[in-house]
Formats: structure tokens, C-alpha cells, sequence
């Protein structure tokens, strides 16, 4: 009687392990640290390109937890995936005087309901780093985004969403100007009016997004044709407070 309900027990434990192993090795990632050339990335994602040759002391600045060390591949692998991605920020290398920090939660500018996660984290960044620029292309939900700030000023910050305008401080650069984007009340458009009789509203593109960040420092769709040297950059979770979270209404 004692052996059978023991080989019970024991049947039962080895089908629960069984059963929670992938689910225990899903939570324990292991990142390739081999160094390997600058991977590309695009769309469907938001970054930050901050003049640095330091990535640790960005990942610092970043707040970031459990920080570890992960290649080009594995940190952009990860940070686009659906299960491990949406926590993570990946922190590269540097390449030409600039280092990402890539991460789909990245803070954004938000409308008015919403607290404002995106302005203390430029500048905080910016009193620690020299030029902070910004970049999102959600193209699946219309949302595309950019700033800069230079010694420790906003020269730029715009970002537009499917529902219109959310920010819009600072004067037009010369690089948006270069893209056709001129005047973002029309997108580009002149002379043309909405049906309801108001202006025309286009969105910019990602084009436009990625374009523009070449213009400002690194166009990260074409990250491959730099002659960088092989380096491994890190990888950690974001800080709990980037997460989004809406104004407490005043009784």
C-alpha cells in the first residue's frame, strides 16, 4: 500500500515538473554575450540615441533592473518578442559616438489624461548626456514620435497618434523641413480641407521617422553598413515607474 502511494507521489511530482519546466526556463532568458556587429531595427519599436561611448553608465542613467550582458542579436531579438520583450530595454554598444537604448515601453509623450512619464526621463538623461534624441514609428496604431535635446534644452519634441497632435513644442528643424514635413498641422498638405471642414490631417510615415534619425544620428534600419567592431552591449528590465498611468481625477 505505502509503495503505491509512493510511486503515486512520486509520478505526480515528475508530471508537475514536467509541466512547469518550460514555463520555469521562459522566465530564466539566457542572452548570447558573443560580440557580434550592430543588428538593424525599424518599426514597431521606440529608442533612444544618446551621445555616449558608455553603455553601462546609460543603463544606469536608465534606472534599468537585473542588467546583464547580451549581444546585438539577442537584445534586439528579445526586445521585439511578444512573451519576453515588453519589460525589457536592450542598451547597445556604441556606434559612431551614439548608444541605443531600444525598448517598446519606452515612455512616450501621452495626452492630457495621462501622467507625464516621457519629460522628467529626457531630462534627467539630458543632465547627464550631451544630445538625447528620441524616436517611436508604431505604424500598426498610427503613432509616431521625436525629440531632442541638446546641452541639456529641448530643441524639438512632436509626436502625433492616430486621434491627432499629442506635443508640438519647439520650431521645425531644418532636417524635418528637408522630409517635406513643413508644417504638421497639414502633414505636408496645402490647400486641402477635411470633411468637416477643418485642415487635413496626414500622418508622417516610419520613412519619415527612420529618415529623420539618420539625419540626427543614426538611421537604425541601416545599422548593418556600419564597420563597426564586434561588441556586446546589456540588456535589463525597465523601471515599474515608465509604466503608463492616468491623472487622478481632483474630487
Amino acid at each position: 500500500m505505502f509503495a503505491i502511494l509512493a510511486v503515486l507521489i512520486v509520478t505526480t511530482v515528475a508530471i508537475a515538473a514536467f509541466l512547469l519546466l518550460p514555463k520555469m526556463r521562459s522566465r530564466r532568458l539566457v542572452f548570447e554575450t558573443a560580440p557580434d556587429v550592430p543588428c538593424p531595427f525599424g518599426p514597431g519599436m521606440a529608442w533612444l540615441a544618446i551621445k555616449s561611448n558608455d553603455p553601462l553608465a546609460v543603463a544606469g542613467a536608465l534606472g534599468l533592473d537585473e542588467v546583464m550582458a547580451s549581444n546585438w542579436s539577442s537584445g534586439i531579438g528579445t526586445v521585439y518578442d511578444i512573451e519576453h520583450g515588453a519589460n525589457r530595454v536592450f542598451i547597445s554598444p556604441p556606434v559612431n559616438g551614439f548608444v541605443f537604448a531600444v525598448a517598446s515601453g519606452l515612455p512616450l509623450p501621452q495626452g492630457a489624461g495621462f501622467v507625464d512619464k516621457h519629460g522628467p526621463l529626457i531630462e534627467a538623461l539630458a543632465a547627464r548626456f550631451p544630445d538625447v534624441q528620441m524616436f517611436a514609428a508604431f505604424p500598426e496604431i498610427d503613432l509616431f514620435a521625436w525629440s531632442r535635446t541638446t546641452g541639456g534644452r529641448t530643441v524639438r519634441s512632436f509626436a502625433v497618434a492616430d486621434q491627432g497632435v499629442v506635443v508640438d513644442r519647439g520650431k521645425t528643424t531644418r532636417e524635418e523641413k528637408a522630409l517635406g514635413l513643413k508644417l504638421y498641422e497639414l502633414r505636408g498638405v496645402r490647400g486641402r480641407r477635411g470633411d468637416a471642414g477643418g485642415e487635413l490631417l496626414m500622418h508622417p510615415t516610419e520613412e519619415h521617422v527612420m529618415r529623420l534619425a539618420g539625419h540626427w544620428s543614426l538611421n537604425p534600419t541601416l545599422l548593418a553598413g556600419h564597420t563597426a567592431s564586434p561588441a556586446h552591449g546589456y540588456i535589463g528590465f525597465a523601471p515599474m515607474t515608465w509604466r503608463s498611468e492616468r491623472m487622478r481625477k481632483r474630487a
